[in-house]
């Protein structure tokens, strides 16, 4: 059984010129149906010649160069175009003349250099044209061959307006393609900003604080291991990263994992910091958007409690909901600024892009009582 959509594929990927061929086949035998043999175009009003052998290379002049129109379409139009002049000065009138418009709307949509000399070439040799069939006694005037040059722009400028037309899309594909890689960039560059500032933040609190701890070597032993691993894990997830930059590499899942949210929380607990963990309903098996950028709003508010808030407890809280993912990281202890010395605020910032895209809102701030809270609530789009 044949398949369409394989046939389809095969015609596509053919060359230009061969698909081009049967329009050329199609005109080459147009004047050989009964129906269509007095059916041609009669510029100049000539006495109609029966054809002879001569004809059959009048019509093949015409239709034949019809199979190069896209690949050549500055020799397509004038080789037509000789073959319309014999055509109308012998007084064939063969159908064939339909080849002219189709060839000038293809060098319209088709002709990259020259262009007005095209015009002006043509243009010249339809006044000659139009002098000839004159001088032979033809009695179409001006105003008949004026129309009949108006049809034959007319066509040139339909193949030019989709020339225009096609040039302007292939713009805006470019522009889009620009934004998109200019957006790829800003969240990879978002995503290298919280990896980095979050591991080497507990590098460098696990570091001092194992600087108190030279007179116990067992606890030594555990803190200096707990910034080894740290420093492993950081390198893992900037290999990802780096791998999400290659042009020939192609991650199976998504390019910004979720992450372990309980590796993330014990990475704060062995950095020093008392994290609570509190989960309400039922993660979805297949992590989405919303859970990337869950774990990117609690490993953000670790990192900002690790480095501003240092041993103060802290509570997460997530919950997943059947149509959106909630985060509240609340930490004690005095609240984070953008001006803090280490903060720049950036990571917040990118976070709240990120939220937004996904049709959710971020808020962080001062909490009442003291402390500092970073709230989350991120669509899942499971109820869209």
């Amino acid at each position: 059984m044949i398949d369409p959509t394989r046939v389809r594929r095969s015609w596509q990927a053919a060359g230009v010129v061969l698909r081009d061929l049967p329009l050329a086949l199609a005109v080459l035998v147009a004047p050989l149906v009964p129906s269509l043999q007095n059916q041609g175009t009669q510029l100049g009003d000539l006495p109609h010649r029966p054809a002879d052998a001569l004809a059959v290379a009048v019509v093949a002049l015409q239709a034949l160069p019809l199979a190069v129109r896209r690949r050549f379409p500055a020799a397509c139009l004038a080789l037509v175009s000789v073959g319309f002049a014999a055509d109308q000065l012998a007084a064939y009138h063969s159908v064939a003349g339909i080849a002219l418009p189709v060839a000038l709307f293809s060098a319209g949509a088709h002709l990259a250099r020259h262009r007005r000399g095209a015009v002006v070439a043509a243009s010249a040799a339809y006044v000659a044209l139009a002098a000839a069939l004159a001088g032979r006694g033809s009695g179409e005037g001006v105003a008949g061959f004026a129309t009949f040059y108006a049809v034959l722009a007319v066509a040139w400028g339909v193949g030019a307006w989709l020339r225009q037309s096609r040039a302007g899309e292939a713009v805006r594909r470019r522009h889009v393609a620009e934004d998109a890689r200019a957006a790829e960039r800003t969240l990879l560059a978002r995503e290298l900003h919280d990896v980095v500032t979050h591991h080497v933040t507990a590098m460098v609190v696990q570091a001092e604080a194992a600087r108190f701890l030279t007179a116990d070597p067992r606890r030594l032993d555990d803190a200096l291991t707990a910034v080894t691993d740290t420093g492993r894990l950081a390198v893992d997830e900037l290999r990802d990263l780096l791998d999400v930059l290659d042009p020939g590499h192609r991650p199976a899942g998504p390019p910004l994992p979720a992450g372990d949210l309980g590796a993330l929380v014990e990475q704060a607990r062995r950095a020093g910091q008392p994290v609570e963990v509190r989960h309400e309903g039922v993660p979805r098996r297949s992590p989405g958007g919303a859970e990337v950028a869950a774990y990117g709003v609690v490993r953000e508010a670790l990192t900002n409690a690790l480095k501003h808030a240092p041993g103060s407890r802290t509570v997460v809280r997530v919950r997943h909901g059947a149509d959106e993912v909630a985060v509240e990281v609340t930490t004690a202890g005095a609240a984070p600024s953008p001006t803090s010395a280490g903060g720049s605020g950036r990571g917040l910032a990118g976070l709240r892009d990120r939220v937004a895209l996904l049709g959710g809102e971020l808020a962080a701030g001062p909490r009442a009582g003291g402390g500092f809270v970073v709230r989350a609530r991120i669509p899942t789009g499971a109820g869209r």
